[in-house]
C-alpha cells in the first residue's frame, strides 16, 4: 500500500503501483488539506473575477461566463479538449498518468472537491484506466488533450480500458459501482491543466531506462568475460581519477560482476611478465576494442543523465503544476505557468539521448562478437552449425543494426521544436508528452538490440564451452536466460525467442545496485 500525500512519492513507489500492483491510499491530512483549499476558494471567488471559474480559457478569458453557466463550462472544457489521435497508450501508462495528476491535485493547491483525488484512488486501485491518445498535447499549458480524455473518463464518458479491452466507461463504473465526477467549482480545468501524462509516462521511462541500464553492465561485463579480457579498464585505479560518480559506480558494479571469473585476465600476468615480451609480434591485442575496454566511460554519462532525470521528474510528480494555484496561506490565487512540461522534456530528450548511446553500445558489442576477422575467436555470426550451411545469429544482426538507426534518428530533441498555437497566447511550448513518448520507443528499442545481443553472448559461451570457468554472477545469468532461450544450432525462426528475452529483460526487477 502507497499512501499518496503522506511523503514524496519516489520511483520505487512508481513501480510498486504500477508494475507491481501495489494500491494505493489517501492520507488523511492531505484529504483534509484539499478540502481547505476547495471551501477557501468556494468562498473566495464570490463576486470576483477569477480565471477558469467565471473566464473562458486561453486566449478567450476575456469573455466572462455567467453565473448559471459556471458548471457546464468546465464539462464543456473536458469535452472540447478530448481530441487526441493516434495510437492509445498502453493501460500502463495511462494508470502512470493518473498517479502522476492524483500527486498534483492531492497537494491542495487546486480547489478541487474531495470526491475529485477519491474517485481517482479508485480507478488506480481498480484498475480502471483511461484511454489517452498518443497525439495532442502541446506540454504547454499542460498535457490539455491527454489530460482531457482522462477527465472525460472520469465525468462518466467515452471510454476506458478494463480487464485489457477497450470499454464504454459508463457500463464499467456502474459494474463497478463507481460514481462519475460531478463538478463543484473548477474539476474540469484542474484535471486537465498540469504536466501529469508526461511525468506519469516520464517516470515509467527511468524505470525501464535503469533496467537497459543494469543490463548493458551486465552483457558487457559478460563479452569482456568470453573475450578474456584484461581486468584493469574496469579496476578502481584507473577509474577513480576520473572525477564522475556514473563512471566509478559503473566500474564498481562491473568488478562485482565479473569478481570471480576464471576468464578474464591480469596485465601484469601476462604483459609484464617478462617472457612474453621476447616476440616482436604479439598474437594478443595489447588493448581491446573501444567497446570492450571504454565501458565505464560509456556507460558513465548515461548513469548521471539517469540519475539527474530522476531527480527532475520526481520533482515534477511531487510539485503543484496546476494553474491558477489556490492558496490558502496566503488566503490569494496565484496565476502563472506551473503547467508548463520544459522540465520533463528537456529530461527525456537527454534521456533518450543517453538511452540511444547505450544502444550504439550493445550494437557495437555485438558486431565484434558476430564478426570473426575482429574477435578472432568465434566462427563468422557465432555459427554453431555447418559454415556455409547454417547462418547463427546473421539474420539478427539485421534487426539490431535497423533498430539502432532509428534510435539515432528518434534522439533529434523535441525541446526545442516549439510551435506557437492557441491563437499565440501559447508562443512557446515544451512538447513534453510528445518528448516522453519518443523517449519511451527508443527504450521499447533498446530492449530488443540487448536482447540479440545476450543471446548472440549465449551462443558465443556454448561455442567456448567455458560455463564451468564463468564467474558466478554471468553463470547465473547463463542459466536463467537459457532457460528461456534454448541453445540452437539448425536454423530456426527466432523472431518469438527474441520477444521472450526482451520481455524477460523489460519485465526484470527494478536494480538495487543503480539507487
Amino acid at each position: 500500500m502507497v499512501k499518496v500525500g503522506a511523503s514524496r512519492l519516489t520511483l520505487q513507489d512508481f513501480d510498486e503501483i504500477i508494475n507491481k500492483g501495489g494500491k494505493v491510499e489517501l492520507a488523511a491530512a492531505a484529504l483534509e488539506k484539499v478540502d481547505a483549499s476547495h471551501q477557501f476558494l468556494k468562498n473566495f471567488s464570490s463576486q470576483k473575477l477569477i480565471y477558469g471559474i467565471n473566464t473562458g480559457f486561453g486566449p478567450m478569458a476575456q469573455y466572462k461566463v455567467s453565473e448559471e453557466n459556471v458548471l457546464q463550462l468546465q464539462y464543456n472544457l473536458i469535452r472540447s479538449h478530448s481530441s487526441g489521435s493516434g495510437k492509445l497508450m498502453p493501460a500502463h501508462l495511462a494508470k502512470a498518468v493518473m498517479v502522476a495528476r492524483l500527486s498534483n491535485l492531492i497537494q491542495g493547491f487546486s480547489g478541487i472537491h474531495t470526491e475529485l483525488v477519491e474517485l481517482l484512488r479508485e480507478m488506480i486501485n481498480k484498475n480502471v484506466c483511461p484511454c489517452i491518445f498518443e497525439h495532442g498535447g502541446v506540454g504547454a499549458s499542460g498535457d490539455l488533450v491527454q489530460l482531457a480524455h482522462l477527465g472525460l473518463n472520469l465525468i462518466g464518458e467515452g471510454e476506458v480500458i478494463y480487464e485489457d479491452k477497450v470499454q464504454p466507461t459508463a457500463e464499467v463504473f456502474k459494474r463497478l459501482g463507481i460514481k462519475p465526477l460531478k463538478v463543484h467549482i473548477r474539476e474540469g480545468l484542474s484535471v486537465i491543466n498540469g504536466t501529469s501524462a508526461m511525468t506519469g509516462v516520464g517516470m515509467l521511462n527511468i524505470i525501464q531506462a535503469k533496467k537497459l541500464l543494469h543490463w548493458s553492465i551486465t552483457l558487457s561485463a559478460m563479452t569482456n568475460e568470453i573475450m578474456e579480457a584484461y581486468d584493469d579498464h574496469y579496476s578502481y585505479e584507473l577509474n577513480i581519477v576520473k572525477h564522475h560518480k556514473g563512471q566509478n559506480q559503473v566500474a564498481s558494479i562491473f568488478r562485482d560482476i565479473l569478481k570471480d571469473s576464471k576468464m578474464i585476465r591480469s596485465r601484469s600476468e601476462h604483459l609484464y611478465n617478462p617472457d612474453n615480451i621476447k616476440h616482436d609480434v604479439f598474437e594478443d591485442k595489447v588493448q581491446e576494442y573501444y567497446s570492450l575496454r571504454c565501458v565505464t566511460q560509456v556507460l558513465g554519462p548515461v548513469y548521471d543523465t539517469i540519475c539527474q532525470t530522476e531527480k527532475i521528474v520526481t520533482d515534477e510528480l511531487n510539485s503543484v503544476n496546476d494553474n491558477p494555484v489556490v492558496d490558502v496561506a496566503s488566503h490569494n490565487i496565484f496565476h502563472g505557468g506551473n503547467f508548463h512540461g520544459d522540465y520533463v522534456s528537456l529530461e527525456m530528450d537527454k534521456l533518450k539521448i543517453a538511452i540511444t548511446k547505450l544502444s550504439m553500445l550493445s550494437e557495437r558489442q555485438l558486431n565484434y562478437l558476430l564478426n570473426d576477422k575482429l574477435n578472432q575467436k568465434f566462427p563468422p555470426f557465432v555459427n554453431l552449425g555447418v559454415l556455409g550451411f547454417n547462418f547463427g545469429m546473421q539474420g539478427m544482426q539485421f534487426t539490431a543494426t535497423s533498430t539502432v538507426a532509428e534510435n539515432q534518428t528518434l534522439s533529434f530533441p523535441m525541446y526545442v521544436h516549439s510551435i506557437s498555437n492557441n491563437n499565440d497566447n501559447q508562443d512557446i511550448v515544451s512538447m513534453g508528452c510528445n518528448s516522453a513518448l519518443m523517449a519511451k520507443r527508443v527504450i521499447d528499442n533498446s530492449f530488443e538490440v540487448l536482447a540479440i545481443q545476450a543471446m548472440t553472448v549465449l551462443q558465443a559461451i556454448d561455442y567456448l564451452k567455458c560455463v564451468p570457468r564463468l564467474a558466478t554472477s554471468t553463470l547465473s545469468i547463463y542459466k536463467e536466460l537459457r532457460a528461456v532461450f534454448p541453445k540452437f544450432v539448425e536454423d530456426l525462426p527466432k523472431y518469438k525467442e527474441l520477444e521472450i528475452v526482451k520481455s524477460y529483460f523489460e519485465n526484470s526487477d527494478l536494480p538495487a545496485t543503480l539507487g
